[in-house]
């Protein structure tokens, strides 16, 4: 079917069952940001194949809301599919609610899965739409006209060990036990996928790009259950979570699980990281304790093991990035490379490398205009090929079996432009002020995201997006509960949390330039005015120096940009050939 035909099939649905707006989510029953294919609806239903978006229709309209990330994307991949691009003001907001209530009369009916939405969604939508008298009804459309649809992944999942982690599953256990009942919660359910992954010990293969395997666990008085279909499990795994206090069951049993838990119980849940569906199979007598997962707060600390061997994931990455701007500078010319083969190259260099597994997310190689997408993703049809003048933006990341690496760097190809050395160095100074920041325990992501954005706003510029997100260990790219954002989230950093710095600019339909590093916080100094901390960079790889215009840089700034070019090439000269080492010595030499 196309596009149309599929919203056609869809309103006649809702004719069917008296719906008057059908909302559909970019989710699953875990409320993970990649989804399995199975889960992948609204690429099926519009063919937006962003991450964030939300699909909303009636008898006379049908809108997709996403944010200024996705806007020229949405415009292109929306044309003549019957939908219509919804700006989100805010990022991350359900701003169709206000819409719907707007549009809805008394007595009007909504319809969505209530599998894929959170509970504080469903609870926001439900609370507003009953304010007008309109309910709400749990209704899957999709299953019924997607006849070709994938099942559930089946792959293949395992434990690391204690040597990886630094901590076994029952410490960690303990770990979340002891936050339970400080908050006086007897039960415990868990749904996302990489606190399941973070908790057990587990990962897999059931999502792109994040090592998790489809689960759910539930802490209770008697004991932890793990529910995964068993087969995804070695006997040697199944055995060593038994050993340590876990009892295995059927995927698809959670739900009954769910609904047996004593009426008069207290159960810790996640309102944002739960799925409405089973949260409404929870007893209605039952004390409901809504908080962030105690796991995401521990998971976010990394401990010593894991950020030795983080570091060591950043020297073997470091290698391929730099194999791989070499191959680009010695091959740019001689022989056709497109954004897409660029990509296909520099996964292969990152393929070689000791303990790499997969791509932490999808390779973002943007060429010029293409670059000021900050979430490009390069098709067959937008392929372009790398030649002549302007900047060549590549985001890019790998899970390895002892870290998750993201990085961001812009080359500059034949001649540039003095607005387009001006953006980069701009950015750069974001990417460094950030960085060499020293600030007080107890400081918040917004904090820090205004010193980063303020080089950008001296010259009234500034991006749509974020500002970095935190790291997970060997799991996913984008890990909370702490942000560099405007957002005001009131989540403080401490010694141990990984998080990424990533300043941009982007001028549509020219060029875009973004700095990424992955830095880790740190103690840095007690005084009498209490306890400061510090950023130390994780990343290695080296930052192009030949299109900084240095009249914008402080004295400091250049220091720091010569410093962190030494240690790249300090780092990564050991492991690298001698004619490598020789390139990588003239990038990273002073200016």
């Amino acid at each position: 079917m196309t596009y149309i035909e599929k919203l056609q099939a869809l309103r006649k649905l809702m004719i069917a069952q008296n719906i008057d707006a059908y909302i559909i989510t970019a989710a699953d029953p875990h409320i993970s940001e990649y989804l399995p294919a199975h889960y992948k609806a609204i690429p099926f239903a519009s063919g937006f194949t962003g991450s964030a978006a939300t699909l909303v229709i009636t008898q006379d309209f049908a809108g997709l809301w996403t944010d200024s990330r996705y806007f020229t994307q949405a415009e292109t991949q929306l044309k003549g599919t019957g939908y219509e691009l919804v700006k989100l003001k805010v990022p991350h907001t359900p701003e169709y609610i206000d819409w719907l209530t707007g549009v809805l009369t008394k007595g009007a009916k909504v319809g969505f899965n209530h599998q894929l939405i959170t509970v504080a969604s469903a609870v926001e939508l439900k609370n507003s739409l009953q304010q007008r008298e309109i309910s709400i009804a749990d209704i899957d459309f999709i299953g019924s006209i997607w006849t070709d649809r994938v099942g559930l992944p089946a792959e293949k999942a395992f434990l690391i060990d204690e040597a990886a982690a630094g901590l076994n599953i029952s410490g960690k256990i303990e770990q979340v036990s002891t936050v339970l009942k400080q908050n006086g919660a007897a039960y415990h359910f868990i749904s996302s996928l990489d606190d399941m992954a973070w908790l057990f010990n587990l990962r897999g293969n059931d999502v792109d790009y994040n090592p998790v395997a489809l689960s759910f666990a539930l802490i209770t008085p008697d004991g932890v259950k793990l529910f995964i279909d068993e087969q995804k499990l070695s006997k040697t795994d199944v055995d060593s979570l038994n050993q340590q206090g876990v009892s295995l069951f059927p995927y698809r049993e959670i739900g009954n699980a769910l609904a047996a838990i004593a009426n008069d119980a207290t159960i810790f849940i996640d309102p944002k990281r739960t799925c409405f569906g089973l949260y409404q199979l929870l007893p209605t007598a039952a004390k409901i304790i809504f908080g962030i997962n105690p796991s995401t707060h521990l998971k976010s600390l990394k401990n010593e093991v894991e950020i030795n061997h983080i570091r060591k994931a950043m020297r073997h990455d470091g290698v391929a990035l730099t194999r791989f701007f070499k191959w680009m500078e010695d091959c740019l010319g001689k022989e056709k490379i497109s954004e897409w083969s660029a990509a296909e190259k520099l996964a292969s260099f990152r393929a070689e490398q000791s303990a790499f597994v997969d791509l932490s997310f999808n390779t973002i190689a943007g060429y010029n205009a293409n670059g000021a997408l900050p979430h490009y993703s390069v098709t067959p049809e937008s392929d372009q090929e790398i030649v002549g003048d302007g900047l060549f933006l590549v985001d890019s990341g790998g899970q390895y079996l002892y870290g998750t690496t993201d990085i961001t760097r812009v080359m500059p190809i034949g001649n540039y432009t003095k607005q387009q050395a001006d953006d980069y160095t701009l950015v750069l100074k974001g990417l460094i002020e950030g960085s060499k920041l020293i600030f007080p325990a107890g400081t918040k992501g917004y904090q820090i995201d205004s010193i980063c954005r303020k080089p950008l706003w001296d010259y009234n510029i500034n991006y749509g997006h974020g500002t970095g997100h935190g790291i997970g260990f060997f799991l996913n790219v984008h890990e909370g509960p702490q942000t560099i954002s405007p957002a005001n989230i009131d989540i403080a950093f401490k010694p141990g949390m990984v998080n990424s710095i990533e300043p941009g600019i982007y001028r549509t339909g020219s060029h875009g330039v973004r700095i990424e590093n992955l830095v880790l916080c740190v103690p840095h100094l007690h005084t009498e005015f209490g306890d400061f901390l510090a950023f130390e960079t994780l990343t290695l790889c080296f930052i192009d120096t030949t299109i900084v215009n240095k009249s914008l840089l402080e004295t400091h700034q250049l220091a720091w940009l010569n410093q962190y070019n030494q240690k790249v090439f300090d780092q990564l000269q050991p492991l690298l050939s001698i004619e490598e080492a020789e390139w990588l010595k003239d990038k990273c030499k002073a200016v």
